[in-house]
């Protein structure tokens, strides 16, 4: 993430970290390093670590499938990163199966209340990542009931669930995402 700003990024978000480990964590203050440590209780290492050098630029990306257990997670981090980002676009078993990643994409109300919740908790912005739909028609409505929460940007990775790296993205959907008018970054 520095490398990134060091080259003149933005902002830089961290990897995807899963809710239920990032509750167990701690939050130290690390002297020696000029670091925020963020400290699993239970496995004793860092899950995340900020510094100033982060400050404002930061977005902790977050895999989660509960609204009660996102905005622990937001509160606990709320000071140190500049948004929180829930991660709907993650294809991985792992997330499926805990009703995270895509599985948000098939459950469009627990989404919603998921990022209400987190809007209506902490002072930071609330983004989400998604996976298109089918279609650019599907895709729309379902970008347009995600920012009707609230949020304040989403980003759309180009391709399909079922579709990795290798495959062709979809720069035409996002393309009719943007031109439908929707008032969101």
């Amino acid at each position: 993430r520095l490398l990134a700003l060091h080259f003149g990024a933005d902002i830089v978000y961290s990897e995807e970290l899963i809710d239920f480990k990032l509750m167990r964590c701690i939050r130290k203050e690390n002297k020696l390093l000029k670091t925020v440590d963020f400290i699993d209780e239970i496995e004793n290492n860092v899950v995340f670590r900020t510094c100033e050098e982060e400050r404002g630029k930061v977005v902790l990306q977050m895999g989660t499938a509960d609204a009660d257990r996102a905005v622990k997670v937001a509160k606990l981090f709320e000071k140190d990163v500049a948004a929180i980002d829930v991660n709907m676009g993650c294809p991985k078993s792992f997330s499926v199966a805990g009703g995270m990643g895509v599985a948000l994409a098939a459950n469009i109300e627990n989404a919603k209340k998921i990022l209400t919740a987190l809007k209506s908790a902490v002072s930071i912005p609330i983004t989400c990542k998604i996976r298109i739909k089918k279609t650019a028609e599907e895709t729309i409505p379902h970008v347009k009931e995600l920012v009707a929460t609230g949020i304040s940007a989403i980003a759309i990775h180009a391709r399909h669930k079922n579709e990795r790296p290798q495959h062709t993205p979809h720069p035409e959907v996002i393309k009719a995402v943007v031109e439908s008018g929707i008032d969101v970054p």
